[in-house]
């Protein structure tokens, strides 16, 4: 049986930033079957490990803390990429221009094991977003 390679997906940089690094993260909704709660879990993950200091100190010549870029991909299940919310997605980050948010198939959906509809559960759906986070000036 012969294998396919996975082909590359690349985001639309299209030379609108110099990329310095890619941050990535795993978000979960176990409860709510919220998949915009889960994509900003993902970003939260993404960025909430390091810092940057590069852009604040001058680290890199002529760049300045007001330049910092970001293009965001998201892997979402097919079923609910309808259903997320862009805007609460941007909110997580607190600085940096955000050019491109790329919402690609992704993620799952499986089971939490349990319904509790005190935390507004429907059934046992649980929700589950990859991020990826491109930072450049």
């Amino acid at each position: 049986m012969a294998s396919e390679q996975p082909t590359s997906v690349k985001p639309n940089f299209n030379n609108s930033m110099n990329l310095l690094f890619v941050e990535m993260g795993v978000g979960y909704d176990q409860h709510g079957q919220d998949i915009t709660s889960a994509a900003m879990r993902a970003c939260k993950d993404a960025i909430s490990s390091n810092s940057i200091p590069a852009f604040r100190r001058g680290s890199i010549p002529g760049v300045n803390f007001d330049q910092m870029k970001l293009e965001i991909k998201l892997g979402v299940p097919r079923a609910l990429q309808q259903f997320l919310d862009i805007e609460r997605v941007k909110s997580v980050f607190p600085y940096g221009k955000i050019l491109s948010v790329d919402v690609v198939d992704g993620g799952l959906i499986c089971s939490s094991g349990v319904l509790v509809e005190e935390m507004g559960d429907k059934n046992e759906d649980c929700y589950i977003v990859n991020a990826a986070v491109y930072v450049g000036y």
